[in-house]
């Protein structure tokens, strides 16, 4: 009989991209996917726990399911991810209902979980080892993720997808779950990461974007053999098909020379780096245990300016952290209003269950302030990002083309010839030109007339032009 799976993914791009592995999984084992709860014999959230709100997103959707669970005991509800390794017997206790909960180094499991819980075997729950669960190698290989098995039906497009290169860190900052969500920091064999890309370009995939929590940080050693993310890049370069290539996330202490150097002489690679700062202010980045102070951020960012002299670079920041005090917070504005980031990922910081910064920290800035820096530091980026995206008005780009904008979308114009459409510069620059669905997955010369903080509007340029270097 054939079984039907509905998954709902919450958070980031490893999520996604788990997401995309589980499907293709489940549809080995006879599963097809359908677009709501209420079809599914099968109901999956791949959860989040880096924000308190992510999970409580979770928790509410559950409750929605409450009722369906009743009328139709045999429908399966499971929770995996980050927020299933977190809690654990919690979300059984909070969400009775619940039959299965997996971590994310054991997704492979999840077929076979169902069909014990199919077969009446009760409760089904996989997580990984505990950083002092046994030992180090032992810890390692709970966390580690299954052989890759792709969908293209599950990516935001069928010619972009995510390739994770290394599984998680090491760096225990005093905010964040992830060193004991996903375990020790381990980077992939380059010859898996290879065959990977190999396989995603036999699909059509024309850019792909390297997935870790410090990714620039990847090493991997074998024997006398030791491949570095500069090394990996290399190799990578010359996988036919893929034409672009992106990376995130970068830890700013090693953001190289040799690894600058490799991306400017590597014409694949995007001149575009996603190098969370987290705070202006030394005080704070050191109760956040970053292990940077701001003059060694700036001293690599500098390093960026003189090897990439063109290259965007966007940031993350968390407002109202324990002891963050107004001085702090004005430090963040100018970082931003220096650096001049493309864009800024900002958030208010929560408590984090597991945390050290939960644990030894006081949680003393009051809502009503996080939510204020958080506005005016998102005013500070929305400033310098429309500044400078006006810079580009009368500039040709080079975009990969993504397919309809969300307005088109929303706006219905489905039958319409001529749609709005998206695509993406090799500096991650979004612009959105009147174009046809046919062009998604093409190259195209786009002409900017116009800017915002987050877009650049265009047209289509019609005649042979010199590109200026994919903005």
């Amino acid at each position: 009989m054939n079984k039907k799976v509905y998954i709902k993914t919450v958070g980031c791009q490893m999520n996604v991209l788990d997401s995309e592995m589980v499907v293709a999984d489940l549809k080995r084992h006879g599963y097809t996917v359908v677009e709501t709860p209420r079809e599914a014999d099968c109901v999956l959230y791949n959860t989040c726990s880096v924000r308190e709100h992510a999970e409580e997103k979770v928790y509410s959707a559950l409750g929605k399911l409450k009722q369906a669970k009743k009328q139709n005991p045999d429908k399966i509800i499971g929770i995996m991810g980050c927020m299933a390794q977190k809690d654990q017997e919690i979300i059984f206790k909070r969400a009775p209902y619940v039959d299965l909960i997996v971590g994310p180094g054991q997704l492979h499991t999840i077929p076979g979980l169902l069909e014990k819980v199919q077969t009446g075997e009760g409760r089904q729950m996989a997580v990984s080892l505990s950083r002092k669960g046994g030992s180090q190698l032992t810890i390692a290989r709970s966390h580690e993720t299954f052989d890759p098995l792709r969908d293209p039906a599950m990516r935001p497009t069928p010619f972009q997808a995510y390739l994770r290169i290394q599984i998680g860190c090491d760096k225990f900052c005093t905010y964040c779950v992830v060193p004991n969500t996903r375990g020790p920091e381990q980077g992939r064999a380059p010859d898996q990461i290879l065959s990977e890309a190999t396989i995603l370009a036999d699909q059509g995939c024309k850019e792909i974007t390297l997935l870790g929590q410090t990714v620039n940080s990847y090493k991997h050693i074998d024997g006398d053999t030791t491949t570095d993310m500069a090394s990996l890049l290399e190799q990578l370069h010359d996988v036919s098909g893929i034409e672009r290539i992106k990376f995130v996330t970068n830890y700013p202490k090693d953001m190289t020379e040799r690894l600058l150097t490799t991306i400017r002489d590597l014409p694949k690679v995007s001149p575009y780096l996603h190098v969370p700062a987290q705070s202006g202010s030394d005080a704070v980045l050191k109760r956040m245990k970053r292990g940077y102070t701001i003059a060694d951020y700036m001293e690599m960012f500098e390093r960026i300016e003189t090897i990439l002299p063109h290259a965007t670079v966007s940031s993350d920041f968390i407002v109202g952290f324990c002891g963050e005090t107004e001085e702090d917070f004005q430090k963040s504005v100018k970082l931003i209003e220096r650096c001049r980031f493309k864009n800024s990922f900002i958030f208010q910081y929560s408590v984090r269950p597991g945390t050290k910064a939960s644990e030894r920290l006081e949680d003393d800035i009051p809502r009503e302030v996080k939510a204020r820096r958080n506005n005016e530091l998102l005013a500070m980026q929305d400033k310098v990002a429309k500044e400078d995206n006006l810079k580009l008005v009368g500039e040709t780009v080079r975009v990969l083309v993504e397919g309809p904008s969300k307005k088109s979308l929303r706006d219905g114009d489905d039958d319409s010839p001529v749609v709005q459409m998206i695509g993406r510069t090799h500096r991650d620059r979004i612009v959105a030109f009147d174009g046809n669905r046919r062009q998604a997955g093409q190259f195209l010369d786009i002409q900017i007339d116009d800017a915002s903080c987050h877009t650049l509007v265009g047209r289509v340029k019609t005649v042979d032009v010199v590109t200026i270097g994919g903005v």
